[in-house]
């Protein structure tokens, strides 16, 4: 895991994004972890997951011209994630999306900068897909090309149910689907990889088991 990867899963479990526990996830699964975005809930974290995604996307050595934020926690990570970049030396645009079109002032559902270019879609975690889809479509729509989709946390988790799992995860699925990388901070490897190395920390070694009990039903390889 590199040092980056290991940074931000530490820096999600301080910051008691990543929960560990018995929860129910969008699946309907239990799962013995839980990761909300919504809990970088204030500017000294907020800036630091910024951080993590400005380095991730350089590092990947994606090409892209702008930032595009699907409502509603996409229009954060967007802006905030162009901030950081900024500070980088890389000044680039943003754009977002309202679920509803405004039919006064600018009007339309598109906020921020013209669509153009290579746009790199921010988002916090792939299940369905349903947001990069609906993404993908307004890109497409305005003449610019999704190149690329940058999330938090891919849980690598198979969908479909028990006795019928899907060959490949939500985010391979995605990947395929619109011929883009889809590009995170952080996996649920990571995060087993962060568990197995917590030594003496009997609060999170008690956790590595079902992880991997987890990993094991539904995650894909």
């Amino acid at each position: 895991m590199s040092n980056l990867r290991q940074e931000f899963i530490a820096f999600s479990v301080k910051a008691g994004v990543i929960r560990f526990g018995d929860f129910v996830t969008k699946a309907g699964r239990n799962s013995p972890y839980f990761f909300n975005a919504g809990l970088f809930n204030d500017g000294a974290n907020l800036g630091k997951l910024a951080a993590f995604y400005a380095d991730t996307l350089i590092n990947s050595g994606v090409e892209f011209d702008m930032l595009f934020g699907p409502a509603y926690k996409g229009i954060t990570l967007a802006s905030a994630t162009a901030v950081a970049l900024a500070a980088r030396g890389r000044n680039v645009p943003f754009a977002y999306n309202r679920k509803e079109a405004k039919d006064h002032g600018e009007g339309g559902t598109i906020v921020g900068a013209e669509l153009k270019g290579k746009v790199v879609i921010i988002d916090d975690v792939i299940s369905a897909g349903t947001s990069v889809r609906e993404s993908v479509e307004m890109i497409r729509a305005a003449g610019a090309t999704p190149c690329a989709v940058l999330i938090a946390l891919d849980r690598m988790e198979r969908s479909g149910k028990d006795d019928a799992l899907s060959a490949q995860s939500a985010v391979q699925e995605v990947s395929q689907a619109y011929n883009m990388p889809v590009v995170s901070i952080g996996n649920l490897n990571d995060l087993f990889d962060y568990l197995s190395a917590a030594g003496a920390d009997a609060q999170l070694t008690q956790h590595k088991d079902a992880v991997a009990v987890y990993r094991q039903r539904y995650g894909a390889i």
